[in-house]
């Protein structure tokens, strides 16, 4: 069953979803991924409605939702991991959890890197406005959104399963406290 672009709602980015909140900020962060990996899904739709149908305005919905959350939650999430996790594994983390976090690093700065340029093309898509108006995708701007995405997939799981684990064992409550009010006061300011 084919499952239409406009049915990946989501709460707004930066948001939570009804069973994360602040006071669990793991939780919290792994709820973002979940989110991460439903607007890859969303993304990867959108490229195959664009070959089948080509541009219409369930298109350029979906490159704004796909759009919106890369601009607004995924860099929230990234910050609340340098501030809070990473910091605390590099200071009392294995040898093996600190190469993770520096490797986590780069692979942040390298998100930050190509998003522009996949953003660029979801925003060709959002602006296009009519049909005759849509240059579709090459190969090169094809291959610009699979570097995108799948930058995701290992990151994602060596967070999940190395990282937040580790860091949630150097973490005192105090520390879960403060890192789920500043994650709470930074979404409250934007």
């Amino acid at each position: 069953m084919k499952i239409p672009l406009s049915s990946i709602g989501s709460a707004l980015p930066g948001h939570l979803s009804p069973d994360a909140g602040f006071e669990a900020p793991f939780d919290m962060l792994t709820a973002c991924h979940e989110r991460v990996h439903r607007m890859l899904r969303l993304l990867d739709r959108l490229q195959q409605h664009l070959a089948d149908k080509g541009w219409d305005s369930q298109a350029a919905d979906a490159a704004r939702d796909v759009m919106r959350y890369f601009d607004q939650a995924a860099p929230l999430h990234h910050e609340d991991e340098e501030r809070h996790v990473f910091p605390a594994l590099l200071a009392r983390g294995t040898e093996t959890q600190r190469s993770a976090v520096r490797r986590l690093q780069a692979d942040h700065e390298a998100m930050a890197q190509a998003w522009p340029r996949a953003r660029a093309l979801l925003l060709g898509v959002r602006d296009a406005g009519a049909r005759e108006h849509w240059q579709p995708w090459d190969d090169q701007a094809l291959q610009v959104l699979a570097d995108f995405s799948g930058r995701y997939d290992e990151h994602i799981r060596l967070e999940e399963e190395l990282v937040y684990p580790a860091a949630q064992t150097v973490l005192d409550e105090p520390s879960l406290s403060a890192m789920g009010a500043d994650m709470q006061q930074r979404r409250t300011l934007r």
